[in-house]
């Protein structure tokens, strides 16, 4: 985007209400967040983990591994409670009849077992295996210690101002129909010159 144009959109969102600093920082984290978007699409890290481990899978079956392991600081609410293949599906934003398909792959070639509930005996859970606990394990280290080594050259005082903002940051999005409603007028504006320029 030219200058003139992120001038023009600055100039827009200033009369509606939102501040320069602002904007200018909308602007920077966006940024940041597509390049990062666009790193975490190749899941490089999670690639060379898997090679350098000698872990025979792929990132959409270790996903699966995650998911049924369901780690509260990773999923947060939906971790509490016995793993079924509907909760693997719900936890992965993934098609159930997928979930199932993978889940049965890895309970086949061992990383998962199926089993009980402890609550209601007419439904099934899923639990790993000691050796899908170890895949999970041994990748959540091999992450640790290269982002432990990265935060490591940063400050403590670095470390307590960044963790709580980022932690507040990414929670920005969580009430977009309020802050859609906010902005209808504004809203309809871009959607007619999106349509102006497509007409022309």
């Amino acid at each position: 985007m030219t200058k003139h144009r992120q001038g023009e959109i600055g100039t827009r969102l200033g009369r509606a209400g939102i501040s320069a600093p602002a904007v200018a920082a909308m602007a920077r984290i966006d940024a940041v967040l597509q390049r990062w978007r666009r790193r975490a699409a190749r899941r490089e890290l999670g690639q060379i983990a898997l090679a350098d481990l000698g872990i025979d899978l792929d990132l959409q079956t270790l996903d699966v591994l995650f998911a049924i392991e369901g780690a509260e600081s990773e999923f947060g609410d939906a971790a509490a409670g016995e793993t079924t293949v509907g909760t693997v599906a719900e936890r992965l934003s993934i098609d159930p009849s997928r979930a199932s398909r993978i889940v049965a792959e890895m309970v086949e070639r061992g990383y998962a077992r199926r089993g009980v509930s402890q609550a209601d005996a007419r439904r099934a859970v899923v639990t790993l295996t000691e050796r899908g606990a170890a895949a999970v394990e041994a990748v959540k280290e091999y992450k640790a210690l290269l982002m432990g080594d990265f935060l490591s050259e940063w400050s403590e005082a670095e470390l307590a101002a960044f963790l709580p903002l980022l932690d507040r940051f990414s929670a920005w999005s969580d009430d977009v129909a309020t802050r859609r409603s906010k902005f209808d007028a504004q809203i309809a504006g871009i959607a007619a010159r999106m349509r102006e320029a497509e007409a022309a």
